[in-house]
């Protein structure tokens, strides 16, 4: 685990970027740390009255300002705030800023700069838009929930990364630097309309553009590269831990058979479909044979794509993973994956504090977007603004 940066030291990719993150789950402040890991100055705008606990566990390298948006003085101080702003990451229900008088109508007309990012789970427009939803729902409606599963087995959704994170906040992310690239050209701002459901559809394209190719014509769990394979599968070792397999290629999958001590003019066809549940007990009794660290011994430095499946403890821990100091360590010890991808010149600097309190920064953003000690103190009297200050010095 690395505490230090690749690359020169010098400005990060993002650096003078000031964006605004309204407090929400998951996708959101996924979509503002990326930022922030790339040199963004992230604002998380968290509720005042602020709750006991702050939910967003993604918030390295933002700044907490706790502000009342329901109060017209609050909302008065978010559109100020936005004036100054490149971007604002919105994760409401449709509908809810308009009624803050908060749309992208009357914060663009007032930045015509400002790149106004609307992540929901349906979009802002259609059917569901107004409906609640998550990350399952929207890999259901994206068609992507009925590819995956076992054979036999209803269908499953992999905790919650395809919508919420992968189809939300990696691909709101891209919206952002998309529009901001743009922006460059033509010097105006836009909104990016980010639905979760659409992200993860065009996450899936290759499933979509590929079922002519004969991968994905048979039922749920008996293709390719949907558990249907004895050679891209997970199998138990004899220590309780599991490989991966993913020996697709004729010539991975003969390094395969080698390693596992077989003969191949004695197996069927690899790609004898009939054949598939009888190898995969075939294999996975030899694989139960060995453990996890016996078989990464015969299948390291192989092309055989076998590899062990690594816990959370374990994976900062491996040597291809420490080689490339691809998880991080922050003051309060807690590992974490290392920002990617990595840039040569200007890498992610993350940071190594811990996340912020909620109204942790509320004086000193105010301060730096322009209200006066005045205006910041009629703010407090109105109980509009919230600071945490006394907790984060303990």
């Amino acid at each position: 685990m690395s505490r230090r940066s690749a690359g020169s030291g010098g400005a990060m990719a993002l650096s003078g970027l000031r964006v605004l993150e309204l407090a929400g789950l998951a996708p959101a402040p996924l979509c503002g740390m990326i930022l922030a890991d790339f040199g963004a100055r992230v604002v998380r705008v968290d509720r005042a009255p602020r709750s006991a606990v702050a939910t967003d566990v993604q918030g390295r390298g933002k700044r907490s300002l706790a502000l009342d948006l329901k109060r017209p003085p609050g909302a008065a101080a978010l559109r100020r705030l936005c004036g100054r702003a490149d971007v604002l990451i919105e994760p409401f229900r449709h509908g809810v800023m308009e009624k803050l008088g908060l749309g992208p109508e009357v914060l663009l007309h007032e930045n015509p700069r400002l790149i106004y990012a609307r992540l929901t789970g349906f979009g802002q427009t259609g059917k569901y838009a107004k409906s609640a939803g998550h990350d399952i729902n929207y890999v259901a409606l994206s068609g992507v929930l009925s590819k995956l599963g076992r054979k036999g087995e209803n269908p499953y959704a992999p905790l919650n990364l395809l919508a919420d994170f992968a189809g939300g906040g990696v691909l709101c992310a891209l919206g952002i630097i998309i529009a901001l690239y743009e922006r460059t050209i033509s010097g105006k701002g836009q909104v990016v309309d980010a639905s979760m459901v659409e992200g993860i559809a065009y996450i899936s394209s290759f499933l979509w553009k590929s079922q002519n190719l004969g991968l994905w014509n048979r039922p749920r769990g008996e293709n390719l590269l949907d558990s249907g394979a004895p050679f891209y599968e997970t199998y138990k070792t004899s220590d309780g831990k599991f490989m991966a397999v993913g020996a697709i290629e004729p010539q991975f999958y003969d390094q395969l058979i080698k390693g596992l001590g077989l003969d191949s003019n004695k197996l069927p066809s690899q790609l004898s479909f009939s054949d598939w549940p009888e190898m995969k007990k075939k294999f996975a009794s030899i694989f139960a044979q060995k453990t996890q660290s016996e078989w990464c011994s015969i299948f390291d430095g192989t092309d055989a794509c076998v590899t062990p499946v690594l816990s959370f403890d374990d994976a900062p821990l491996h040597q291809h993973n420490k080689q490339r100091s691809s998880f991080i360590k922050n003051d309060q010890e807690e590992i974490s994956p290392r920002p990617a991808p990595l840039l040569s010149r200007t890498p992610a600097v993350p940071s190594f504090k811990r996340d912020p309190f909620i109204g942790e920064h509320t004086e000193e953003i105010l301060l730096e977007y322009g209200f006066t000690q005045e205006e910041i103190a009629k703010l407090y009297s109105d109980k509009v603004i919230e600071s945490n200050k006394l907790k984060a010095n303990l």
